[in-house]
């Protein structure tokens, strides 16, 4: 068994985009972080937090595992 060609592009493409999508969702919540609720604020940072630890942890996981035919 091969590892799978497309999903290693995929998952090389995603590396490279993944820091611009974070920088651009970081400053955006930055930018409107003030002008919402304590709530929405607490909301806001911990979903930015789980999903930049999730994004981060499926790009390892999946290169490995593709790599390795896993």
């Amino acid at each position: 068994v091969l590892a799978s060609l497309p999903l290693q592009m995929m998952l090389y493409f995603n590396v490279y985009y993944f820091p611009v999508w974070w920088l651009a969702e970081g400053m955006m919540l930055q930018l409107k972080y003030h002008l919402l609720p304590e709530h929405y604020q607490f909301l806001l940072v911990t979903a930015f937090l789980i999903l930049s630890l999730a994004e981060g942890s499926r790009l390892y996981l999946g290169y490995v595992g593709n790599l390795q035919e896993k």
